[in-house]
């Protein structure tokens, strides 16, 4: 059976204002000390388990050249534009529906683009061991990341340990954020792993349970699948795809089904999700601060600064992000990093909309 990836790229990456920009998201940028994009990394971290002619991007129309731009030798067709962002939900139905229209059932690998993986060679070896999984009969697989910390940013999945077969665990539910505390229990459990968002399952298998929980977005993929590769294609998809409600995979189809698996992984990941990241992926120095750009730190601990051409001089300061660009400087505290999209609401209400 063939195995494809599906890589996840029409986001805008709002935390990461002002660097990400409605123009040029997160995904297209180079993030800490990496000398290529996002998206670059996420490509050729699969190359070697996967061909770049199987490889398939599901972005927003207005980036398909940045795509083709960035991402050399992928075939045009791989690229699928969707006419307005709908959350996963309905990218991965017709992700899924394309790829069984060009090649039939196949293995769907989905993955993030704004993911950073560090061990690669464990990776591989996790992916194979879900690859096998899916081939094997009508499962999903759900990579789940054993918890470093309490994080409130993202969701849980409950497994059972001793339901275990195949290098899988049997999950027992999914969890939404937690607050705190309840964070704070799950870590303490032994059981309980982060939602990755990445998954490995049939074409087949997950478009039957789009057809059994989500049928209006299993008919509609349908059609735009359909009309794949004619002169109807693009007013088809942009009719019925923008006329799809946003839905995420794990509220429609993962939290509502099963069986479902899940494989305990610790390869090194980052979802890279907010400037509190750059914490984790960049080197400090001795008083827990990153700086980079024309800079200039006095006395200032446990600060980021992002710099570029302006001299940017820090002096006494403590858990501060500062991050420059041509028209825009953010100057926020590390704890309301999560915060910088009520900017972006701010500059809507604002109409300075050229900030975007």
């Amino acid at each position: 059976m063939r195995i494809c990836a599906v890589i996840m790229a029409g986001g805008v990456g709002e935390r990461f204002w002002p660097k990400s920009r409605q123009a040029l998201p997160k995904q297209f940028l180079k993030i800490g000390n990496n000398d290529k994009t996002m998206i670059q990394l996420t490509v050729e971290r699969i190359l070697p388990v996967i061909d770049i002619e199987n490889i398939f991007i599901v972005t927003n129309k207005k980036y398909k050249k940045l795509v083709s731009e960035q991402i050399l030798n992928l075939p045009e067709r791989n690229i699928i534009c969707e006419p307005a962002g709908r959350n996963t939900a309905p990218c991965l139905a017709l992700a899924a529906s394309i790829i069984e229209k060009i090649y039939g059932n196949s293995i769907m690998v989905s993955l993030a683009s704004d993911h950073l993986i560090a061990d690669q060679k464990k990776f591989h070896e996790i992916l194979n061991t879900a690859v096998n999984k899916a081939s094997s009969g009508s499962n999903l697989i759900t990579l789940g990341i054993a918890p470093q910390y309490a994080e409130t940013g993202y969701g849980y999945i409950k497994y059972s340990k001793s339901d275990y077969e195949d290098g899988c665990c049997k999950v027992e539910k999914f969890v939404e954020k937690p607050n705190l505390q309840k964070a704070e229990e799950y870590v303490a459990a032994g059981s309980y792993l982060w939602n990755s968002g990445m998954f490995v399952w049939q074409t087949s298998v997950i478009l039957d349970k789009f057809k059994e929980l989500m049928p209006e977005i299993y008919l509609g993929v349908k059609k735009i699948s359909d009309a794949f590769g004619t002169d109807k294609y693009e007013d088809v998809l942009n009719e019925i795809f923008s006329a799809f409600s946003s839905e995420s995979i794990d509220y429609g189809i993962m939290e509502k089904t099963s069986p479902i698996y899940t494989i305990p992984s610790d390869f090194g990941w980052d979802d890279v999700g907010s400037w509190l990241s750059i914490d984790r992926i960049m080197d400090k120095d001795e008083n827990g601060n990153i700086i980079t750009g024309n800079s200039v730190n006095v006395e200032s601990k446990n600060i980021t600064i992002i710099g570029s051409k302006k001299l940017i001089a820090a002096v006494g300061l403590e858990d501060i992000v500062i991050v420059d660009t041509d028209d825009a400087v953010l100057i926020c505290s590390k704890n309301k990093s999560q915060d910088i999209k009520k900017v972006l609401q701010e500059l809507k209400n604002q109409n300075k909309g050229q900030y975007l």
